[in-house]
């Protein structure tokens, strides 16, 4: 047997019902070869694989993947709003207070423990949003000498 072979990034867009152009295969593969990248950092990726492109058109396209669900939009509180291609977990962020450096970071223990909430209050919940502050290694360092 052998193992189906993974779909590429213009046949994942089609999957999601998006129309392929060489900017949304540019932009989602700039994302998942990045990590939590923001706009600016994602239009210079895709310009240097594509040419020109508009922020605006960056956004309209960074809009559509993340209702796709092919990108993850996150936005830690007082940073602008950061993207990443790791979607289907329920994996959660730790920022740096002093760079705003940004790290994935699993659930602590099992299958989504934090989804069971002390009191959901009636809510069927789906996703829970946890974000941990600190300082980075290198900030630290930087505070420490």
């Amino acid at each position: 047997m052998t193992a189906s072979p993974t779909p590429t990034t213009a046949e994942e867009l089609r999957g999601a019902g998006l129309r392929v152009t060489a900017a949304r295969v540019a932009l989602l593969e700039t994302v998942r070869a990045g990590s939590h990248l923001g706009v600016e950092a994602i239009a210079s990726g895709v310009r240097d694989r594509v040419g020109h492109i508009s922020l605006q058109a960056v956004y309209e396209a960074l809009h559509a993947l993340t209702a796709a669900g092919l990108v993850r939009r996150i936005e830690p509180a007082g940073h602008p709003a950061r993207y990443e291609g790791r979607v289907g977990d329920n994996h959660h962020h730790i920022v740096c207070r002093s760079c705003g450096a940004v790290a994935d970071v699993d659930c602590a223990v099992g299958d989504a423990p934090c989804l069971t909430a002390s009191d959901d209050r009636g809510f069927a919940i789906d996703e829970a949003e946890v974000v941990y502050w600190g300082m980075c290694p290198d900030c630290s360092t930087g505070r420490s000498s």
